[in-house]
């Protein structure tokens, strides 16, 4: 396990308790600054019912440190694989990746940082700071007093926010459905089919993938994984949008409707279409899913991650489209390189975050980028 030397005893306030939170809790408590994580959620995050695709530099740090290991919480797969429309193998070749469940990375990583330094329910209202301190205050009134405040409280982040108003994720114009279903609840030749492959179907204006991850209690045993599936759909803004994203109790949510809030019309129009546009196995996939659900595919980008001794982080500062797989890759990258900016200058915030934006920014226009050009090529190309 390597070693980093301890630089700084700088008190960090880390603003969103997810993936890219606990990344830079992680990296900043490694060079010996006092991190506390502060969640909006009352309760322990659960699943967001989605699979992630492992990019080898997303883990290396947390394997390097002995937080985990890949093979503990990762499925592996040797092909990419696309179907035609029969189901048929249109194109093939080996390609080895390893994906795994948000559950089994946050579980992982949460339980790495100290319980004690971990609060749920805070809610931030406002941030205040001058030349020596930055001050969070949360809506229970309390104030946590810093050098540094890291917002990497997503896409939604209420960091940005109250610093950028005017920044806010646009609509793409086309949703994810989405859907997580155990291994052993369809057939075994379906359950074949995906086995061991990145798995695709590409049509016009659309496709669906498939891949293996844990099960719910990070199984890994062939049988008890579960098959998480994602379809890409063109889906018109306006009243089109609005129907798609107001869930069964009549709310109309933001950005997503989660497992179980979809409404049953839906979900039956979802599957009515499958069997007419989707390869057999993956109709089969969409039918046996009990609780489908909703994202819409959005972009967001800000002209700045730095401001003062606050920063924005993964998808509080660049949301990238999910085509890249780069969520949770561009969140340790940026985590990574924050924590060696400021062991470099531990005496001085602003430099290092100013040394730090540099890089970060590049890195963000760059996924965004590529993610605009893979959905907008798949979605609205006219080949």
């Amino acid at each position: 396990m390597a070693t980093l030397v301890n630089t700084t005893g700088l008190r960090v306030t880390v603003v969103g308790g997810s993936l890219a939170g606990l990344y830079a809790a992680l990296t900043l408590r490694d060079i010996g600054c006092h991190v506390q994580i502060f969640e909006r959620s009352p309760h322990t995050l659960s699943s967001r019912g989605a699979g992630i695709v492992i990019q080898p530099d997303t883990i290396r740090y947390l394997e390097d440190r002995g937080v985990l290991h890949a093979t503990t919480i990762s499925t592996v797969t040797h092909w990419r694989r696309y179907l035609d429309h029969d189901g048929g193998t249109a194109w093939e070749q080996m390609m080895s990746q390893r994906f795994t469940a948000w559950n089994a990375l946050y579980r992982c990583m949460k339980a790495a940082f100290p319980a004690n330094q971990y609060h749920l329910g805070h809610t931030l209202i406002s941030v205040d700071q001058d030349d020596d301190r930055v001050i969070a205050r949360f809506a229970d009134g309390r104030e946590e007093t810093a050098d540094l405040l890291v917002g990497a409280d997503g896409a939604r982040s209420t960091v940005r926010h109250l610093l950028v108003p005017e920044i806010a994720p646009t609509y793409a114009g086309y949703v994810a459905w989405r859907g997580l279903i155990e291994e052993h609840a369809v057939p075994t030749e379906v359950a074949a089919r995906f086995d061991d492959s990145f798995t695709f179907f590409q049509y016009h204006h659309s496709h669906i993938l498939c891949y293996l991850v844990p099960g719910a209690d990070g199984e890994l045993e062939p049988g008890r994984r579960r098959l998480n599936w994602v379809w890409y759909v063109n889906v018109p803004v306006g009243e089109p949008l609005r129907r798609m994203l107001t869930d069964r109790h009549g709310a109309l949510r933001q950005s997503s409707v989660p497992p179980g809030e979809v409404r049953d019309e839906l979900v039956d129009e979802v599957r009515t279409r499958a069997v007419l546009e989707l390869p057999p196995v993956f109709a089969q996939l969409v039918e046996a899913t009990h609780e489908p659900f909703i994202q819409a595919v959005q972009d967001l980008a800000v002209p700045r991650m730095v401001f003062g001794r606050v920063c924005l982080l993964g998808d509080a500062a660049f949301t990238p489209r999910p085509h890249t797989a780069a969520s949770t890759l561009k969140a340790a990258v940026n985590a990574i390189s924050l924590a060696a900016s400021v062991a470099a200058a531990p005496g001085d915030v602003r430099r290092s975050l100013s040394a730090w934006e540099v890089d970060q920014l590049r890195v963000g226009v760059h996924f965004q980028d590529l993610g605009r050009r893979l959905g907008n090529q798949s979605q609205f190309s006219r080949s």
